[in-house]
C-alpha cells in the first residue's frame, strides 16, 4: 500500500495508540470518522437524530479492517483499503481473509430485517468482498456519469462524491422504495431512463 510519508507517520501514530475496548474517549462513530470523497458528499455532520436512526437501520459500511460497520458503531481511525495485499492464514488478500463471512452475515441480517432490495453505493473495490449474487435480494447499483470531451464517462472523483450525495439523499428523505431514487438531482445529476436498467440506475450531468 503506497502512501505519503506524512500519512505513514499519521497511521503509525494511530496504530501505536490503538486500544481496546472502544469508548467515547478513544473512538468515534463510524459515519463521523471516515473523511474520504464519498463521506464528504454524505455530509453526516449535520444529520439530526432521525437521520442517524434511519442510517443505523438501513446503512452498512464496508471496511477492510472491521469488515462491516453500522454507522453509529464506534471505531478508531486506520488506513487499510480493501484491495490491499496482506498475507494472513486465509490467503494473500483481504478478500480471501473475509471470505464468505461478510456475505453470510449480511444475508442473515437482511433476512431478519425482511429487506426487499439493496442499493449498492460501494466502489468496485469494496463491493467485491460480497457475493452479490447470493445475497438473496434484488440489487440496484447507481452509476454516475459526466460528459467529458463529448462522451459520457464515469469520472472517479465525481462519482465518489455523487455516491455520498445519493446516500445522503436516501437518508434525508427516508427512502424505502427504489422508485424514489429516480428523483435524485443533487450536484446537477439527473436520471437517464434510456441508459438505465432494472439493476443499474444511471445518472448523468
Amino acid at each position: 500500500m503506497g502512501i505519503s510519508p506524512n500519512l505513514g507517520l499519521l497511521n503509525a501514530d494511530r496504530y501505536s495508540n490503538w486500544s481496546l475496548p472502544f469508548h467515547q474517549d478513544n473512538a468515534k462513530q463510524a459515519i463521523l470518522t471516515f473523511k474520504g470523497d464519498v463521506y464528504q458528499g454524505l455530509k453526516a455532520d449535520d444529520f439530526n437524530n432521525k437521520d442517524f436512526d434511519f442510517a443505523q437501520k438501513h446503512l452498512r459500511i464496508l471496511s477492510g479492517l472491521y469488515g462491516m460497520l453500522k454507522p453509529l458503531e464506534l471505531m478508531q481511525s486506520y488506513r487499510l483499503e480493501m484491495g490491499t495485499k496482506l498475507t494472513t492464514i486465509k490467503g494473500n488478500t483481504l478478500y480471501q481473509f473475509w471470505g464468505d463471512d461478510l456475505s453470510n452475515h449480511f444475508t442473515n441480517e437482511m433476512k431478519n430485517d425482511k429487506v426487499s432490495f439493496l442499493i449498492n453505493l460501494a466502489s468496485n473495490e469494496y463491493s467485491k468482498v460480497l457475493n452479490m449474487k447470493e445475497l438473496g435480494v434484488p440489487l440496484i447499483t447507481p452509476v454516475f456519469k459526466d460528459f467529458k470531451n463529448g462522451k459520457l464517462k464515469v469520472i472517479s472523483f465525481f462519482a465518489k462524491s455523487a455516491r455520498g450525495m445519493m446516500c445522503r439523499y436516501i437518508i434525508k428523505n427516508k427512502i424505502t422504495s427504489p422508485n424514489k431514487l429516480v428523483d435524485f438531482n443533487e450536484g446537477g445529476y439527473a436520471f437517464d431512463s434510456e441508459l438505465s436498467s432494472n439493476s443499474e440506475f444511471v445518472f448523468v450531468r
